[in-house]
């Protein structure tokens, strides 16, 4: 157990590197904070590379292993690494999965899709609800938020330590599940696309949910199985990303 006190310290510098996608990319590592996010990992047998708290007792309550490297920080270095602007003094460092995970060579279950996704609150949402509602795994498509940005982390949960989430082109994938068999499905308004209730529920799909104000890639669009909409019987423009996913995805698992 080491203590540190200053800002300058070069550990403190590297947390600090990880709040930004460089550093994360260089050091292939991130950090979570809070108690409930990080009891999430331990829990869920994420190897804990370093802990950082702000009072020994703290300890007592996250039982990590003997390979994890624990460090007695300051309130001033938490807040100094922190993401908020209350920290709880609770943090640890993972190592990052690979930005550009390979396609399974079997696919099979239920899987969520983001399509430039771009709000951290909405993907977090969307994580949380894939979470709950079972599904296998979630891509993040090109231009959606980082998996490790410290707004989608902490608006995650502890979800993405439930289920295996990757980084990739959605066109790539969406080929992968057609090869495997398993139907994709779009969201779009318009002629072509049918009314979500008219999906059977199902152990394997994939669902594309697209941008907060452009939806999805009409190019995704043309490769999918089906498209589908959500009658409102309201007069609000649109639903939420979010919202509409939750609509969907508990529809569709069966």
């Amino acid at each position: 157990m080491e203590k540190i006190t200053s800002n300058q310290n070069s550990r403190v510098k590297d947390w600090k590197r990880m709040q930004t996608k460089k550093g994360r990319v260089k050091s292939g590592q991130y950090v979570i904070e809070g108690w409930h996010i990080v009891d999430e990992a331990i829990r869920n047998r994420q190897t804990i590379k370093e802990l950082m708290v702000v009072d020994e007792s703290y300890l007592g309550a996250l039982p990590v292993d003997d390979t994890t490297q624990v460090f007695i920080i300051t309130p001033e270095i938490a807040k100094h690494i922190s993401s908020t602007e209350t920290p709880q003094g609770v943090f640890a460092v993972l190592d990052t999965q690979d930005y550009h995970e390979k396609i399974p060579d079997e696919l099979q279950g239920a899987w969520l899709l983001l399509d430039n996704i771009q709000d951290p609150g909405n993907i977090g949402t969307m994580v949380r609800t894939a979470d709950a509602a079972g599904l296998d795994g979630i891509v993040f498509g090109k231009g959606s938020a980082d998996i490790y940005n410290p707004k989608v982390v902490r608006s995650m949960q502890g979800s993405q330590f439930h289920m295996k989430l990757f980084t990739g082109d959605i066109l790539d994938w969406m080929a992968a599940f057609q090869n495997a068999g398993i139907k994709t499905y779009g969201t779009e308004l318009n002629d072509q696309a049918v009314s979500y209730d008219t999906v059977k529920p199902t152990s394997q799909f994939a669902l594309v949910m697209g941008n907060e104000g452009n939806g999805v890639d009409p190019e995704i669009l043309e490769k999918t199985d089906q498209n589908l909409y959500i009658p409102m019987k309201g007069e609000a423009e649109s639903l939420n990303v979010a919202v509409a996913t939750g609509i969907l995805l508990f529809k569709f698992v069966k």
